[in-house]
């Protein structure tokens, strides 16, 4: 094909390209131009060219340019402060600087996502039910990115051509080894009431996409419609990490484990950190030898995997004043969340610095195990579609869907991701491993992981493939996998969790029975030894032991360890949901008065009751598990469900920290180190009758 007025030259087109086959140019820099459409000489070669006017996402209409002499164009800038304008005029005929020869081949199926292959990179995406898929791509500009400001260029794959089984796939040779945006046009069956909820008016991001470059600083109001879209790095040297480097290794029984949000740790002034780094992966590096002097050996990071926080400010509603500072709404699977780089760095940079992270945390001896959301995704319901991705590819693979095709919940967020589908069981797999590979991860913490024990029609099932497959895999050997044993829908699996002698479980009836005995419930004396001694009538089977009992009676959802001996019941009002949200059955007490007091002996009574639950923790048979700003007795003021604030309510207060160095969090950080110096709290096997009362007399097990 003959290039024309220079603007794109295609050697080698895609074999057997149909006559009504489109190709939409963008070139985002420079001066643009409007193509007229035109006619090869070869009928079998015609091929449609213009300006495709800008992506769309959600559920916001497709719309082309015609191809007029001028067309007044206004977009937002996604990474500047304000909108600005700009005019697109045709010109006459010259080489734009942006101009790229496009030579195209078949592709191959396998890897999934992109991947650079010796004749171009290539493209590679699952779709069953999917009648047409296009590939739209938007080239990097030679000072910034910006593909919001207009369109992109579009691809349609022929499926006589571009397609193996059920995944399409195809190679462009000499495309940019970076910083190219990507995403597809998917179109298919519109039958809702069989499952299928295609709109090819979306583009869709690869679920496969190792990089996902959107919003660029955390919480942007003036970028909250932001769009997000798959991006690739192949130019960049591997990171080093080191050649000292090694793997800390530590023993299940010997972990003691402290949740956290990267964000709200460092985010606060009070962390006197630059503010570049604030709320950053290099924010929590500055900050490790607060957790070497506190005595952890293990950081459980709440969700790190690409989300929107700004996804409830995206249509009025009551919760459209939150942000979602807890990332319990997975975007993609495969990408580190970009905006906890440093300085609005974006996803390259995200990806370095958790590296960094990492790397930084292993060097002090301490894990890092990621809590991973695979039982939903951020696309909510059918009544409010947020489509990003897996809906719009396959509505009816991705998602568990009833026998009217619509979507099941029991993960309590609208959607239920279909795990033990064999392609949705592949990719969270192929996720997990690539956390473990690329990231060096030491474990997982699997939300809701019962959902993860459901068939493709919600039914429990006794040995779920995903689970085993996970226990199994050759490359997760060497991680903790540690399951939070139920979901929304009540399958409660606390001791009965399918486990392969490798899953350790979230205890809860641990959390439950703790707080029931320090506050003062009867009848409490004898399960209050079961449960400190592991748990044994839970875990007692097969080949499991004491550590597969996480124990904790604290965690981010609930109330805060100062908040359970203040407040009798939860104040969730800021949330917007009228107090309907959180949990009711939180098993607390507030010593005589609900929230703050200046009553001088209700305050010493909480701090006597704070550590009795903290002392109780340590001593614990199984792994223990305590969460950030429990160590200076953080308040949430009763808020339960604190998911949706960016502000003091979650973030780590070190000058509070400060206030308590001395007293409060001196304590929690000698039990710790008391524990870890003492080889009978961490156990390889249960405890008989004997070695139990030796177990508790001479460890002075009292509570003050």
């Amino acid at each position: 094909m003959k290039a024309f007025e220079g603007t794109m030259m295609i050697h080698q087109p895609l074999p057997a390209l149909s006559n009504s086959t489109k190709l939409l140019l963008f070139a985002p820099t420079f001066s643009h131009k409007l193509c007229r459409s035109f006619s090869a000489a070869s009928p079998a070669h015609e091929m449609g060219l213009r300006l495709s006017k800008k992506a769309s996402s959600g559920n916001t209409p497709r719309h082309f340019n015609k191809t007029s002499s001028s067309v007044k164009h206004t977009t937002p800038n996604a990474y500047n402060q304000r909108t600005q304008e700009r005019v697109l005029e045709e010109e006459s005929p010259r080489v734009s600087e942006t101009t790229l020869p496009l030579k195209t081949s078949q592709g191959q199926a396998f890897p999934m996502g992109v991947s650079e292959v010796e004749n171009g990179i290539n493209f590679a995406i699952f779709s069953q039910h999917a009648t047409a898929v296009t590939l739209c791509l938007s080239l990097p500009k030679r000072e910034k990115l910006d593909w919001q400001d207009g369109g992109m260029i579009e691809l349609p794959l022929d499926p006589r051509v571009n397609k193996t089984g059920d995944i399409w796939h195809i190679c462009i040779e000499d495309l940019p080894r970076s910083e190219v945006l990507y995403g597809y046009r998917v179109d298919g069956p519109r039958d809702w009431h069989q499952g299928h909820r295609f709109d090819s008016s979306i583009v869709l991001i690869d679920p496969y996409a190792k990089l996902v470059e959107g919003r660029r600083h955390f919480g942007d109001a003036s970028a909250k419609l932001s769009k997000f879209l798959g991006t690739y790095e192949f130019e960049s040297l591997p990171f080093d990490w080191g050649d000292n480097y090694k793997l800390p290794n530590i023993p299940e029984k010997d972990l003691v484990i402290y949740e956290m949000n990267v964000r709200a740790f460092t985010v606060d002034e009070s962390s006197g950190l630059d503010p570049e780094i604030r709320g950053s992966y290099l924010g929590l590096i500055q900050k490790i030898p607060h957790l070497l002097e506190l005595g952890i050996n293990a950081v459980e990071l709440l969700p790190v995997f690409e989300f929107d926080e700004m996804e409830f400010q995206r249509r009025r509603n009551p919760r459209d004043h939150m942000v979602n500072t807890w990332g319990y709404s997975t975007i993609n699977f495969f990408s580190p969340m970009s905006r906890y780089a440093g300085g609005g760095g974006g996803p390259l940079k995200a990806s370095w610095e958790f590296k960094e992270m990492v790397k930084a945390l292993h060097g002090a001896g301490i894990e890092v195990i990621l809590d991973v959301v695979y039982n939903h995704t951020n696309e909510a319901d059918d009544a409010n579609p947020y489509t990003t991705s897996f809906r719009g590819i396959d509505n009816k693979v991705y998602y568990m869907v009833d026998g009217n095709g619509q979507l099941l919940n029991y993960a309590g967020c609208g959607n239920t991701l279909n795990c033990n589908h064999p392609v949705v069981m592949e990719l969270i797999l192929d996720s997990l491993r690539h956390w473990v590979v690329e990231y060096h991860v030491d474990g997982f913490r699997f939300d809701l992981a019962s959902v993860l024990c459901r068939g493709t029609d919600g039914s429990p099932l006794n040995a779920p493939p995903l689970i085993r497959a996970i226990a199994k895999d050759a490359i997760l050997s060497r991680c903790k996998i540690i399951a939070e044993p139920w979901d929304c829908r009540g399958l409660y699996l606390v001791g009965k969790f399918p486990n392969w002698d490798r899953w350790a479980e979230w205890n809860g009836k641990y959390r439950d029975d703790l707080r029931k005995f320090i506050k003062g419930d009867p009848g409490m004396k004898g399960i209050l030894a079961t449960r400190i001694s592991g748990s044994s009538d839970l875990y007692r089977v097969n080949k499991r032991k004491p550590y597969h009992s996480i124990n904790f009676i604290i965690a981010h959802d609930g109330f805060t360890l100062y908040d359970m001996v203040s407040y009798n019941y939860k104040h969730n009002e800021a949330n917007g949901e009228g107090g309907n949200d959180g949990c009711n059955d939180n098993f607390s007490w507030n010593c005589g008065f609900e929230g703050e007091t200046d009553d001088a002996s209700i305050k010493a009574l909480r701090s006597r009751q704070m550590k009795n639950f903290h002392l109780a923790l340590m001593v614990s048979q199984g792994t223990p598990m305590m969460l950030m700003g429990d160590e200076y007795g953080h308040t949430r003021y009763g808020n339960n469900n604190s998911y949706g604030h960016d502000t003091a309510i979650n973030n780590f207060q070190w000058g509070q920290l400060e206030t308590k160095k001395n007293s409060h969090y001196r304590f929690f950080s000698e039990v710790i180190k008391f524990r870890q110096s003492r080889r009978v709290f961490g156990r390889e096997d249960f405890l008989n009758i004997v070695n139990f009362l030796f177990f508790c007399i001479p460890n002075g097990m009292k509570f003050i």
